[in-house]
């Protein structure tokens, strides 16, 4: 197995390089199209040179365009946003967009091909690993030191470590924009009805989850409510879950070693707890078959008043939810405390896509001048879309032009490839998208609870074999758990089937990563 290796500090630490200039107008014309030939070779001083001064090159580049329609007229390779990344790199760039159904599979073909692009954006963890391990992809160190001071201030260090083998860079990654999903969402009206405070703790929150199982919080004289509502696979349950200090799937550190989290005791405190709520008969009695759609049904219908929602719900099932009926109102909760005082929801990863180049490739120097720019200086446009367009700034504020944004939703796909880690722009986005969902007030605390994984490399060769078996076998054995067709103990059972089909192997190859990364 390879040496996962953390970047350098002189990598991540070093003065960056003045950025390259623009010309600040939002240019939309295209730039001409001179290919370099050679391999190129950095000077001293090329991290300073404005856009028109650098080498003008030819790339071709490969990405997911998730099937957004152009307007007419327009394609990948001739759209205004494309023209502004040209113009402000001095690139002449060819856009290549395999069919969204079957993307990862495009990929492989395109490998295997003789005529490779220059960048590939992938979402797979494991695809990336595969071609790293083939020798199919080129070290970028020297190219990020030298084109990507937005690349390395834009970036954390533990995203760069999940890149980085053998103490080189084989990916630029795009971030998550999101430090999580789930919080806690509560019909303030049903409070109010019943003369209950928002909860606060995992016990209150129970009494709560009762009241509106037994105590008709609508009012409206029928047994016709839900305490709590979850999903398929015990999915909804990341706050309940983050009460006692673990998420599942997740690594966690115990005693100098990483473990899974699924396999702790504090995993079966927490179905213990959901059991509970379901043996009383306080849950929806069909939780287990809700799928997204009719769980976003029955949260707008009226049926339940307290869940996990999505940071987003504000704009989805809960707004359906207000809009059929005026009195409904919902309020962000505290994360539950746990009986050991821990409260946390389930935090994303870092990373949420790859950007390679494929060893043959002449022009990684050019690939980076491209990402730094649409990472940097021109993320904002690439997000928003054009101000005075799409958008325009109203008292300090951003209105969107949603009919605009509609319209110019192609230019996502350059944006999110390469998407800057915590950046003002998704917040502003955010509020465009309007002050009265609290998008911002949800993901800020979603932030600062959220509890994200230990284990920052990619998956294991043991994953590949095993994870998708284990991660069957928990969802079979979490839900006969909840449901009762299983008694608690039997937990103990999954953790000895988990280590045995598997999973040992593979913690063995998670410390092994940890011992070379801490």
């Amino acid at each position: 197995m390879k040496r996962w290796k953390p970047v350098t500090a002189a990598l991540l630490l070093a003065a960056l390089l003045t950025t390259a200039c623009s010309s600040g107008n939002g240019g939309r014309n295209n730039a001409s199209s001179p290919t370099g030939e050679d391999q190129p070779s950095p000077s001293a001083n090329a991290g300073a040179e404005a856009p028109e001064k650098l080498e003008k090159k030819s790339i071709k580049v490969v990405y997911n365009g998730g099937g957004r329609k152009f307007p007419d007229g327009m394609d990948e390779n001739n759209n205004p946003y494309l023209d502004y990344i040209r113009e402000n790199t001095n690139l002449d760039i060819t856009m290549q967009y395999p069919p969204a159904d079957g993307y990862q599979d495009s990929l492989n073909v395109i490998m295997a091909s003789g005529n490779l692009p220059d960048l590939i954006y992938t979402y797979d963890a494991s695809w990336f690993e595969n071609y790293v391990k083939q020798g199919a992809l080129q070290p970028l160190n020297e190219w990020i030191d030298k084109y990507g001071p937005d690349l390395k201030k834009n970036i954390p260090e533990d995203a760069w470590k999940t890149v980085t083998i053998d103490g080189n860079i084989y990916a630029i990654p795009s971030m998550n924009s999101e430090p999580g999903n789930e919080i806690m969402y509560v019909r303030k009206d049903w409070l109010d009805r019943l003369g209950l405070e928002p909860p606060k703790t995992l016990e209150e929150y129970r009494e709560v989850i009762r009241a509106f199982a037994q105590d008709d919080p609508d009012g409206n004289g029928q047994n016709d409510t839900f305490g709590y509502i979850m999903a398929e696979n015990v999915a909804r349950i990341a706050p309940i879950v983050g009460a006692y200090g673990i998420q599942r799937g997740m690594w966690t550190e115990r005693g100098g070693q990483l473990v899974n989290a699924s396999t702790l005791p504090e995993m079966k405190e927490a179905l213990a707890f959901l059991a509970g709520l379901h043996a009383g008969k306080l849950l929806d009695p069909e939780w287990m078959l809700n799928k997204e759609a009719n769980f976003s049904e029955k949260i707008a219908s009226g049926k339940a008043g307290l869940f996990s929602a999505f940071w987003y719900d504000t704009r989805g099932a809960i707004l359906t939810s207000q809009n059929n009926d005026p009195e409904a109102e919902w309020i962000p909760l505290d994360f539950p405390v746990g009986p050991e005082g821990k409260q946390g929801t389930l935090g994303n990863g870092y990373i949420a896509g790859y950007n390679v180049v494929p060893v043959k490739s002449r022009n990684p120097d050019a690939v980076v001048r491209m990402l730094n720019f649409m990472n940097g200086e021109g993320y904002r446009t690439l997000l928003l879309g054009f101000e005075n367009e799409v958008w325009t700034t109203q008292d300090g504020k951003i209105v969107t032009d949603f009919e605009k944004h509609n319209e110019h939703i192609y230019r996502q796909t350059l944006g999110e490839s390469i998407r800057p880690y915590g950046a003002e722009e998704e917040r502003d986005r955010r509020d465009s998208l309007g002050l009265e969902f609290n998008l911002n007030d949800n993901i800020d605390r979603i932030g600062a609870v959220a509890i994200r994984d230990a284990y920052l490399g990619v998956p294991t060769p043991a994953m590949g074999k095993y994870k998708a078996d284990l991660q069957k076998m928990e969802n079979e054995y979490f839900t006969k758990i909840v449901v009762g067709q299983l008694p608690i103990d039997a937990f103990d059972e999954f953790v000895s089937e988990w280590k045995r089909r598997g999973g040992d192997e593979i913690t063995a190859e998670v410390n092994a990563w940890y011992a070379e990364n801490q």
